[in-house]
């Protein structure tokens, strides 16, 4: 707003695992003054899933920029819970089918399926709605470990009723840093980064001269460090890229996930 001396309206369009937001925009004007913050499940999970969709997110949209990669963690309660990854891991090869572990997103519960699938563990998926439940699932003991982002937990991590084990992906967490990705807690590489994003897209045929200047601004706000202090103290890593950049990143993780779910044989309804 202070940039573009425009007011800036946060218009929230939930429902339908995002596809109602991303249709609206896809139909929008494609003049610069409707854009799309567009998860990795709207971009992604979506089309990997193969659900029914209203929009094409490879040909809909126009990359901007990323504006974050969030970092979830592997967390369990503090009190009963495995003390490492690899205290979980025998857990659960000693009670097959036995454990389970909430998650809210469906970035989160695919990335769940394809650590057990490579830890060789048999565990039960507990979906919920969002953080909110997920968390409280663990807390009242509904599941053994969640996996969710930092935000959510960050005061019962703090107040010492929950313990993080592993974190998805190696972006930094100012209050835990020392805590070590679950790939390399569990001894398996092949894991890789596995960190929930959200991208700026705008609709398909917006002029490249409106692209390139909505970029240029969203970098130079997050120069200011009073922006990334905010995000940082919740866990998100202000991450920016050319547009080119991200149309690269998300249709490389479109043919990422879309292998992963087909074998997890998880159903969207």
């Amino acid at each position: 707003t202070e940039r573009w001396g425009q007011p800036i309206v946060v218009e929230n369009r939930p429902g339908a695992n995002t596809i109602i937001g991303a249709q609206t925009v896809a139909n929008a004007t494609p003049d610069g003054y409707t854009l799309l913050a567009a998860q990795d499940t709207t971009m992604v999970m979506n089309p990997a899933s193969g659900i029914s969709m209203t929009y094409n997110p490879f040909k809909d949209f126009a990359p901007i920029t990323l504006l974050n990669k969030n970092v979830s963690l592997l967390t369990v309660r503090a009190s009963d819970g495995p003390k490492t990854v690899k205290e979980l891991i025998v857990r659960a090869k000693a009670n097959p089918g036995k454990l389970n572990y909430g998650g809210g997103v469906v970035t989160v519960r695919v990335a769940g399926y394809q650590f057990a699938k490579l830890a060789g563990i048999d565990v039960v998926l507990v979906p919920y709605k969002g953080s909110a439940d997920t968390v409280q699932g663990l807390l009242t003991g509904t599941v053994d470990y969640i996996i969710d982002g930092v935000a959510s937990s960050v005061s019962l991590i703090q107040s010492g009723k929950f313990r993080p084990l592993a974190k998805l992906s190696s972006g930094p967490i100012t209050f835990l840093p020392n805590l070590r990705t679950l790939a390399e807690e569990a001894g398996l590489p092949e894991l890789g980064e596995m960190s929930t994003w959200v991208g700026l897209f705008a609709p398909a045929g917006t002029p490249s001269g409106i692209i390139e200047k909505i970029h240029r601004d969203v970098v130079h706000v997050y120069t200011d460090p009073e922006v990334r202090e905010k995000l940082d103290k919740v866990g998100i890593n202000p991450v920016t890229s050319t547009p080119a950049e991200l149309d690269k990143f998300f249709r490389a993780e479109a043919v990422r996930w879309a292998k992963v779910f087909k074998e997890s044989g998880m159903k969207l309804n």
